[in-house]
């Protein structure tokens, strides 16, 4: 909606990595440097963690969109909490190699001599886990043996493995994982980007789907935005789009430091209050559901028609019934919890429609967990 909106060619905040945004931020250009450094050494672990967020994976993309592929042949795996045999079959099925019905010594053997053939050929093989930190000891020991393999006095397989904040700790502490932690030519840890990073990274992301300055984001706006996410480009991407999207129904040209409030103060209200829940017809659009309104004090009945404030006609107007303009301030209250409620349920249904996510059940969502 709001690529259409603003005359955009692409959703440049979509929460999916795409390695076509990467941006290069101090902490991940120091981590491209130990990559590149890992790859000039042609052996041993590089090790990159981060925290949920911080950009690992489109990293990694990024990594592999300027490789030499016809010098290099990059793997890789996103791991789940497989065991040693089962991180060895996918290495192999990442190789191109058929496992099934395979005992684990002649998997071994064509792994090994795959490698070899890759190696006479003039390519190097880097095999690349994400998510390591769901790795067990028995996975990671299997990718230590495959470390072992060489030829010529030379490493057949290199190894990156990215993970979260604790698999780092995990390695640099363990006894189990002595020997690997031996294997670990470079570690870097990736940082949230800093205050001075979110305006170029917003610009950038924008650019490359063609934005011509239209929003213009203030410098107040670039200061919320960074106060809110503290520099997490995926906490700055969620965000990004929500305003994005706020500035669309507003039809905003510029996005000050109010608007960004705003739309924060609007993500924060994203769980309603039980006066406030939906209920969701999967034939029919979301509608909410009939909230229970006082009924006003009645009014005295005059001789005439009533005017607007059913207030009887006399030379001097009678003092309002304090009682009336209670009930009169919790209608309009109600009303404005209503409207509220209204524009969020129009913003989660618009971010739905524009995102790649599965289509959400709609018993789910009324219960308040899709």
């Amino acid at each position: 909606m709001y690529s259409d909106h603003y005359g955009l060619t692409g959703r440049p905040f979509q929460l999916t990595p795409d390695a076509r945004f990467y941006f290069g931020s101090q902490t991940h250009r120091k981590a491209m440097a130990y990559l590149g450094y890992g790859l000039a050494q042609g052996e041993g672990f590089i090790v990159i963690t981060g925290d949920i967020g911080a950009g690992k994976t489109t990293l990694v993309g990024h990594l592999m969109a300027t490789v030499d592929k016809s010098r290099l042949n990059a793997i890789h795996l996103v791991s789940t909490q497989v065991e040693g045999d089962d991180i060895l079959r996918l290495t192999a099925q990442g190789l191109g190699l058929a496992t099934e019905g395979v005992e684990k010594a002649q998997l071994l053997d064509r792994v090994e001599r795959h490698l070899i053939d890759q190696a006479r050929g003039g390519k190097r093989t880097l095999l690349i886990v994400d998510e390591a930190q769901n790795l067990p000891v028995s996975a990671l020991e299997e990718l230590r043996m495959l470390s072992n393999f060489q030829t010529g006095g030379h490493a057949l397989v290199q190894i990156f493995l990215l993970g979260q904040p604790e698999f780092r700790e995990r390695v640099q502490k363990s006894d189990k994982l002595e020997q690997l932690r031996q294997r670990v030519i470079a570690t870097h840890h990736l940082e949230p980007m800093g205050a001075n990073e979110i305006e170029p990274y917003i610009v950038h992301r924008l650019g490359l789907v063609g934005w011509t300055g239209n929003p213009k984001f203030t410098q107040d706006a670039y200061t919320a935005i960074y106060r809110w996410s503290g520099g997490v480009p995926r906490k700055v991407n969620a965000l990004a789009a929500r305003i994005m999207l706020f500035g669309a129904l507003e039809d905003l040209a510029e996005i000050d430091g109010e608007a960004v409030e705003a739309v924060i103060a609007d993500m924060a209200g994203d769980t309603l209050s039980d006066d406030q829940q939906l209920s969701f017809d999967t034939q029919q659009a979301p509608r909410l559901r009939p909230v229970a309104v006082p009924d006003p004090a009645p009014l005295a009945q005059p001789a005439s028609p009533p005017r607007f404030h059913a207030v009887p006609e006399a030379p001097t107007p009678a003092a309002p019934d304090p009682e009336l303009l209670a009930r009169i301030d919790q209608l309009e209250a109600k009303l404005k919890a209503q409207e509220a409620a209204l524009r969020r349920v129009l913003t989660l249904l618009v971010d739905w429609v524009e995102s790649d996510e599965p289509r959400p059940r709609w018993d789910a969502v009324r219960s308040g967990v899709a």
